[in-house]
């Protein structure tokens, strides 16, 4: 399954597109406080064109901006919080959250994780690894292997949609994202994440099924950002 659960296709296709501007917006706000400038801040850059990527609306998107950078006279401090534990059938799973009201998201977090198991933090993160983690799509015919090994990445994978996921040491996100290129690959995505060491295998369709519907059910609260899960495709 990769190192970051998606909702399959049709799934995605039902969710309504306030839910994921709400996440891109928050993503902006986070990357603007280091400067309102795309040109001039590498991860307001990548979160810009996710949010052009999903067809945002030029003024929720500089309005997302200048609120991050204290442009516009509010104050949103939005909190960046890692929750670990298991999906049903003892699936690892790490999820991050972007919140404004801790007390609030970890509430409704453990009430989600009712049917799997809620852990502390280091229960299960120390069965993944933590990377740069880089969707790219190919132009013509360029090679993902030979990228790769060009640009400084320590592996990679098929993703979505003929993309490829790159997968870089954390300290080498910014580097290898602006390498890629010159090698005949288009970024849509670099971001750190967590990635599974031992992902697990072997479960029936109906089990699949549960952990999918508890994934699901965890990715469409309104706080959570990213699910990575230690589940073989």
């Amino acid at each position: 399954m990769g190192a970051q659960w998606k909702a399959k296709p049709k799934e995605a296709a039902a969710n309504a597109k306030g839910k994921i501007f709400g996440k891109l917006v928050k993503e902006i706000m986070i990357a603007a406080r280091n400067g309102a400038d795309p040109d001039m801040n590498p991860k307001l850059r990548l979160a810009v064109h996710q949010a052009k990527k999903a067809s945002m609306p030029k003024d929720t998107l500089e309005r997302a901006i200048k609120k991050g950078a204290g442009l516009s006279g509010e104050v949103i401090n939005y909190e960046r919080t890692l929750y670990e534990g298991f999906a049903p059938h003892q699936v690892p799973v790490i999820v991050e959250c972007l919140t404004d009201n801790l007390n609030r998201t970890v509430a409704e977090i453990r009430v989600l994780f009712r049917k799997g198991q809620l852990g502390s933090s280091g229960s299960v993160s120390w069965d993944f690894d933590h990377v740069g983690l880089i969707e790219a799509t190919p132009e013509n015919d360029a090679d993902p292997e030979l990228a790769a090994i060009e640009a400084g990445a320590q592996d990679f994978e098929p993703s979505d949609e003929g993309a490829t996921l790159f997968v870089t040491d954390p300290t080498d996100l910014d580097a290898v994202s602006k390498a890629l290129p010159e090698f005949g690959f288009t970024v849509q995505t670099a971001k750190l994440g967590y990635r599974p060491k031992n992902p697990v295998s072997g479960l029936s369709a109906e089990q699949l099924e549960e952990v999918e519907a508890f994934l699901e059910a965890i990715d469409n609260h309104d706080d959570v950002q990213h699910v990575y899960v230690g589940l073989s495709a």
